[in-house]
């Protein structure tokens, strides 16, 4: 999962951004409301951990203008203050859910499974194309031959691909979309993970293959 982070404390970013690595999410950092909601329009997430006090625009202020653009991603607030009108003001809203400062970090970890658990209950939690399934919630890889259980990053980019089935997707895309604006991760990182992929496609004797087009990118097609 893709998470976008805004928290102006740069200590604190930079120690969640670890602790949501290690948890296996994908993370883009940022540190004030205007470039929140320039990545909220640019970008897709599957979560916002959201500070309330950011400079430029407010945490408020930033989730507020989310919700009129019918963006309905699952927002955590996170917030030094701990009145009950403070936390009411966030929830009215539109926050799925409200984090007060100091926290324990099994607790911000539980609380973004629990808004993405919820988000992922609107949507189907199996894709499948061809022989082959893919469990978003649990990242198995299926078909009546075996399974596998695929690391982070080769989940979404076999999730893009079935989603997007028979479409061609640019590297660019894959790069942009899972390793974020920041990465420092080469462009050749993607058709690593495609190998992977393939690989164990061929496991499972998959009747779908990702196809690449040449300087282009990458589809995914039904082996006639």
């Amino acid at each position: 999962m893709r998470i976008l982070l805004v928290e102006d404390e740069k200590e604190l970013s930079n120690a969640l951004t670890a602790i949501l690595k290690h948890s296996n999410y994908s993370v883009d950092a940022v540190y004030d409301g205007e470039d929140a909601l320039y990545y909220l329009e640019t970008q897709n997430y599957d979560a916002v951990i959201l500070d309330v006090m950011i400079p430029k625009i407010d945490g408020i202020q930033v989730l507020k203008t989310i919700r009129q653009s019918q963006n309905h991603v699952p927002v955590l607030m996170l917030t030094a203050k701990s009145e009950i009108d403070d936390r009411v003001v966030g929830l009215n809203a539109g926050a799925d859910d409200y984090l007060t400062k100091p926290f324990a970090t099994k607790e911000l970890l539980a609380r973004l499974r629990s808004v993405t658990r919820r988000q992922g209950e609107l949507t189907d939690s199996i894709i499948t194309v061809g022989n082959i399934s893919l469990n978003r919630t649990t990242f198995e890889l299926s078909s009546k031959y075996g399974s596998f259980r695929l690391a982070n990053k080769e989940f979404q980019v076999l999730e893009m691909l079935m989603t997007n089935n028979g479409q061609l997707i640019s590297t660019e895309k894959f790069m942009d979309r899972i390793w974020g604006y920041e990465s420092e991760a080469e462009i050749n990182v993607v058709w690593v993970h495609i190998s992977y992929l393939r690989k164990k496609l061929t496991a499972l004797k998959a009747n779908i293959a990702i196809k690449a087009n040449r300087n282009m990118g990458y589809s995914l097609e039904m082996i006639k």
